[in-house]
């Protein structure tokens, strides 16, 4: 046989498309030509596989070589087609038998010495392979990963002659199973912890309710921070489809799945991150700290200090839970379905409004700073929260505040009658919304007059029904009324927290 067709798949983003590595062998001068759109780590490929067969005592073909990897538009890249290069090499040369690889996927990278490295992006691959009803033959440190794909046939290895045992049938490999389900192993921290702040803590219990984004505002040290690291702690626990998609992002990024397995993100960027970093990109693209949030929380703390240009770049991922990365030779659609949470000072000094220290900016630092967020943006945070400084007595109380427990039992019940309805209320459409409200004309009317009063725009309107519609439903009722309309209202008067 001259002729090997072996069957993998390549990474693009989430993607996995399939991936048929041709092998031909011609007689002519002994050489290799590398065709299908590789880029450089696939193209060295042919130095790793002729000496990880030779080193292992494969005969290498001294033949003129083809290797098309197809389809041929599809860019390649990483060292993940080494494995099944080889294999199809041992193919087309006689050393393994023509239906050796039948219903089989492949993928690795190949030592010098023939033993299997693991390669990124292993679980969006392995979810691929199993719907295309296929094993899969992977690196060793790879198989925890590939088998949380589900009902996939998981064979490890640690070298190259292991591989080509099984494939022979002289040393089976058996099928790889989880010894047990991956859990997260740190213990999250508990909103009881945090005293005093109870307006800030309902605005957070109304976030994460309905999965709205919040912002906290107030002096520095007032717990901002603490606050919105506990909001993971009451948010309801990942479904399995939920984790699969976390954990997909995280594979291609190359960061550890165990440790978080079934727990939201929580992404806390620093404020001197870029646009690249924010959202996704670079020269080839990878995932961005939006989409590594996705089902999660992304908190950006000191929101003023972040680039203006960064923060407009999130503007259409807020909306439809997704970001698209086009490049002149690459394109990745990531998920970017996130909670953001933002924390920030009212003024540069940070005390403007505190009792406690007096503000020694000018009107003109003031303006310049709240001007580094645009109404765009702001118009996409539905609750926006005054977090004051708490007087001493507060501070020093002996008694704890209510659990995350007790607070994530209503979260979870107010989602539950969401999802009944068909999408949590913050991505309800507008005819979806109105039809779930339901508000009567008398509501309408002095909902329309408020909307005037304070100038608010068409999104504002929708995202107060939004909030009024997740109060009602952690109150327990069908539809929102007059006071939590108030309350709804009461979060979106950015400029009464600013400016006290």
């Amino acid at each position: 046989m001259t002729l090997a067709i072996v069957h993998t798949r390549a990474g693009l983003g989430l993607e996995a498309p399939e991936v048929q590595v041709e092998v031909h062998l011609a007689n002519g001068l002994p050489g290799v030509t590398l065709v299908g759109l590789p880029e450089t780590a696939v193209k060295e490929s042919r130095e790793r596989v002729r000496s990880a067969l030779v080193n292992a005592g494969f005969d290498y073909p001294l033949r003129r070589i083809t290797l098309n990897l197809a389809p041929a538009d599809l860019p390649k890249e990483g060292g993940r087609f080494d494995l099944p290069i080889a294999l199809g090499l041992l193919l087309a040369s006689g050393q393994l038998p023509p239906d050796a690889l039948q219903a089989t996927e492949s993928v690795g990278e190949l030592a010098l010495d023939g033993r299997l490295r693991p390669v990124h992006g292993v679980l969006p691959l392995a979810m691929a392979t199993r719907r295309a009803g296929r094993r899969l033959i992977v690196p060793r440190a790879n198989a925890d990963e590939a088998a949380l794909a589900g009902d996939l046939e998981v064979l490890p290895a640690d070298h190259l002659l292991e591989v080509v045992g099984h494939l022979l049938g002289r040393g089976p490999i058996a099928p790889h199973r989880l010894s047990r389900p991956p859990e997260a192993s740190v213990a999250l921290p508990d909103l009881a912890e945090v005293r005093g702040q109870h307006q800030a803590r309902r605005a957070l219990e109304v976030a994460a309710a309905g999965s709205h984004n919040l912002l906290l505002a107030g002096p520095p040290g007032t717990g901002k921070t603490m606050l919105a690291s506990r909001l993971p702690g009451i948010l309801p626990p990942l479904t399995d489809e939920e984790a699969l998609e976390v954990a997909a992002v995280r594979s291609v990024s190359g960061l550890p799945l165990a440790a978080e397995w079934g727990r939201r993100p929580f992404r806390s960027p620093h404020h001197t991150a870029s646009a690249v970093a924010l959202v996704g990109g670079g020269a080839k693209p990878r995932p961005g700290e939006i989409s590594l949030a996705h089902h999660g929380v992304l908190f950006l703390d000191e929101l003023p200090e972040f680039s203006r240009h960064v923060l407009e770049v999130m503007r259409e991922p807020m909306e439809s839970g997704r970001i698209h990365i086009a490049r002149a030779s690459h394109e990745r659609r990531y998920p970017a379905r996130f909670m953001l949470v933002a924390a920030m000072n009212p003024c540069p000094c940070g005390h403007l409004g505190d009792p406690r220290q007096a503000c020694h900016c000018t009107a003109a630092q003031i303006q310049r700073y709240q001007a580094r967020l645009s109404g765009p943006l702001l118009d996409r945070i539905d609750l926006q929260v005054e977090v004051p400084a708490l007087p001493p007595e507060q501070l020093t109380a002996a008694a704890e505040s209510e659990p995350s427990a007790a607070v994530r039992a209503r979260v979870v019940a107010a989602r539950e009658r969401q999802l009944a309805r068909g999408a949590l209320n913050a991505h309800l459409a507008g005819r979806e919304l109105e039809a779930a409200c339901g508000l009567a004309a008398a509501e309408r009317a002095w909902l329309a007059g408020v909307l005037e009063r304070l100038k608010l725009s068409a999104r504002a309107y929708h995202r107060v029904l939004r909030v009024a519609l997740t109060l009602a439903d952690l109150a327990g009722e069908p539809k929102p009324v007059r006071e939590q309309l108030i309350e709804a209202v009461g979060y979106r008067q950015l400029d009464r927290l600013l400016k006290g």
